[in-house]
């Protein structure tokens, strides 16, 4: 008889090496742990690495919260070239001479600090009439693009060996790196474009937390799920209540409950001992199902 083949929830903190896709990254995870439904929070492109949180069965349901999550970077630009598409991959467009130093670089930074506009480079994954523009991209096809507004909480130089200039930024999402190297570069007099790009942190996770693809093959089949992070750590940041059995079935079957106590808004939702059960909305005293998981596998953290 086959064995049944066991369900997989949880998140998986991968470090995604350079030269593969996020796509090619989470197959190879979802076979390993021999998953049937998985899921990214976010692309690196094929050039980066670095963290590239994977969901896994119920956790899928909960992504869109760590996609939209504010990101760091390390980037490493090279000023004097630019490129087609902002980075080592594309053809060099033009070469100009690096008149520049370490003080002229750190007076421009602050300008690209805050609520500012980018144009969305053509190699990225936004549509335009049902395809992605890099589909675009690559057929030599030129689209406009309107500025996008998006948020730079903040740039650090952290080594400037010129022509070679190391930063770390951290912005909210949707930000790309890749036009904000362009941009510096263009305001700099001199162009750039990236060769290297370490995604460090988002949301509440960090590389330093990720695991490779390498450790996760090296583990015998039954210890891979143990590397899983439970399904809730996408929601943490949110307030969390916990219910009692009888409230807790009748908010799996659908039903409101109420609960005179919760935050006002989104709130995790668990049913002793510590299970997590997904998102309701706390309004009006009740507590309304808004994503509510369909299995109740494994330990969850404890609600705070």
């Amino acid at each position: 008889m086959k064995p049944v083949r066991q369900p997989v929830d949880g998140v998986l903190l991968l470090n995604k090496p350079v030269g593969i896709t996020s796509n090619a990254a989470l197959q190879k995870a979802k076979w390993l742990l021999n998953a049937k439904k998985a899921g990214h929070t976010g692309t690196l492109d094929p050039f980066a690495d670095g963290l590239l949180p994977l969901c896994f069965g119920e956790a899928t349901k909960f992504s869109a919260y760590l996609l939209d999550a504010d990101k760091a970077y390390r980037a490493v630009m090279q000023l004097g070239v630019t490129t087609t598409t902002g980075d080592p991959e594309g053809e060099i467009l033009a070469t100009c001479e690096v008149d520049t130093n370490r003080a002229a670089i750190e007076a421009v930074l602050p300008r690209f600090i805050g609520d500012i506009e980018q144009i969305p480079p053509m190699p990225s994954a936004l549509k335009h009439q049902g395809r992605p523009l890099y589909e675009y991209a690559r057929a030599g096809i030129e689209i406009e693009r309107p500025p996008r507004p998006v948020k730079i909480y903040a740039i650090e130089l952290v080594e400037c060996a010129l022509p070679r200039v190391v930063i770390d930024v951290r912005c909210g999402s949707g930000t790309y790196i890749r036009t904000l190297a362009q941009d510096i570069g263009a305001a700099l007099g001199c162009g750039a474009h990236l060769t290297a790009l370490t995604r460090i942190a988002a949301g509440g996770f960090n590389l330093e937390q990720a695991r490779t693809l390498a450790d996760l093959d090296a583990l015998d089949a039954s210890q891979r799920p143990a590397l899983l992070l439970p399904a809730d750590c996408l929601v943490a940041h949110l307030p969390a209540v916990q219910l009692d059995a009888a409230d807790a079935a009748a908010l799996c079957q659908g039903r409101s409950v109420a609960h005179p106590t919760a935050h006002p808004g989104l709130t995790r939702v668990y049913a002793a001992p510590l299970t997590f059960l997904g998102l309701a909305e706390a309004d009006a005293d009740h507590l309304v199902p808004r994503r509510l998981i369909a299995t109740q596998q494994g330990a969850t953290t404890r609600p705070t």
